[in-house]
Parts: structure tokens; sequence; C-alpha cells
């Protein structure tokens, strides 16, 4: 099954379950060491509040830091990128200027354009972000996960589009499938994702049943052991 071949309900069902589940249930299939396909704690959901973030990556790379920059910005190609990729979409932007701490690639313009016309759900980036505010009036529901905030946009210019890029220690390749909340972002096996919204229900079920386990009068020390075991080797 290719990603664009993805039921949308697929996805929808996706957004349903918290980003700790799915990593538990992506850990079921054996597809990956469990210490990778997910982001460092660097990089911060910034609207928790929101449902869990689901969408097919379009990767680019950018500076905005350089000084004196007289480089196009190309910011008409990144739409068109945006425009051609499966939906629903995640920009993901990897830094590449002189001061990452400085560089910022996404603001409300940018978030309310892409949202509203592209069908963007939200945005990734290693740099910073501006106009906290102005997204959550004018894209509500657009999700951003980046390291923090800056005040000004500097000159930014986009290097290149759908390429591999690393976002705090997390590779990410256009069209991967992003899923992300509050606990962070993580990448979903294209083979495994028909299967895992049925797994991620029966890890919600299991874990239901260890939170009943342990506040009913059949509580021992012994079987917790034995449940704490298991599911940290599922």
């Amino acid at each position: 099954m290719t990603r664009t071949e993805i039921p949308l309900s697929t996805i929808e069902a996706l957004s349903k379950y918290d980003s700790a589940t799915v990593a538990n249930a992506i850990e079921q299939f054996a597809r990956r060491d469990a210490t990778s396909g997910y982001a460092n704690l660097e990089l911060r959901c910034q609207f928790p509040q929101y449902e869990p973030m689901v969408g097919y990556a379009v990767t680019a790379r950018c500076d905005s830091t350089t000084p004196d920059d007289l480089r196009p910005q190309r910011i008409g190609e990144l739409f068109e990128v945006i425009a051609s990729a499966p939906k629903p979409a995640v920009i993901v932007v990897q830094h590449l200027g002189t001061d990452r701490l400085k560089s910022c690639f996404f603001g409300d313009m940018l978030a309310a354009a892409t949202q509203q016309r592209f069908g963007v759900v939200g945005a990734v980036t290693d740099a910073g972000c501006r106009d906290r505010s102005g997204i959550l009036r004018r894209a509500p529901g657009y999700q951003l996960f980046c390291p923090g905030w800056v005040v000004a946009h500097g000159h930014g210019a986009f290097v290149d589009f759908n390429v591999d890029v690393s976002i705090c220690g997390l590779s990410i390749s256009p069209g991967d499938l992003l899923h992300g909340d509050e606990s962070g972002l993580q990448t979903i096996p294209a083979d495994i994702v028909k299967q895992l919204v049925t797994v991620a229900q029966e890890v919600r079920d299991t874990e239901e049943d260890f939170f009943r386990f342990i506040n009913s009068d059949s509580f021992s020390m012994v079987e917790l052991t034995k449940r704490a075991t298991a599911h940290s080797s599922e």
C-alpha cells in the first residue's frame, strides 16, 4: 500500500489516539528499534490543546539568518510543492542558516494561507516561529512543532524541496506520515498504517485494564511487576 492509498478515514482514526499510544502500537510491529522514529525533547508541540496532528510530510530546507543574503525566497515554489502533495499535508522545514536559534520560517500569514488553500494541518521545524496569537486566531487547529518563538523572520531563502531532512533527531523523508501531539512527534512506517488503528485500540484497552487493576482489590506486588514488565517489553 502506497502512502497515497491510505484512506482518509484511517488518518482521521489515527488522530483520535494520543502519540504515546500510537508509539506503543508501532512497537508491536518490530519495524524499527524502539529508540528511533521520534523527535527529541527539543521539539515542542506549541498547541497541545488540539487533537493529534496526522499528515504527510512536505519537506524543505531554508536559511533565514545569513546576513545580507540576496538569494530569492522561492516561496512560490514552496506553494507549488505543497499544492501537489498528498493531503492532509504537514510542512517540514530544516534550518540551514548561520544561527538556528534566531531562525524563523513560520508565522500567521503562512499558516493561514497553507491551511485554508492547500490542506495543510501543521508545520514542523527545528527553527523558530512567530505570531503565536495570530496563528491561533487566523488558523485555528493548525499545529506547530518547533523549539520556540522569535520576533523577526530574517531573510528566508528556501534552498531545496522534497529532500530528506533531520528535525531534532528525527529523520523525515518526503511523503512520510507524521503523527504528533503534546508528547512529541513521530513517523509511522507506511506498511503498517492499515493495521495500526486496530493495534492502537488494543494498546488502549490493555492500558485501561492496567489502570483498573491498580485500583482494584486484586492488586498485588507480584501481579504489578508482571504487568509492568510485560508492558515495557511490548
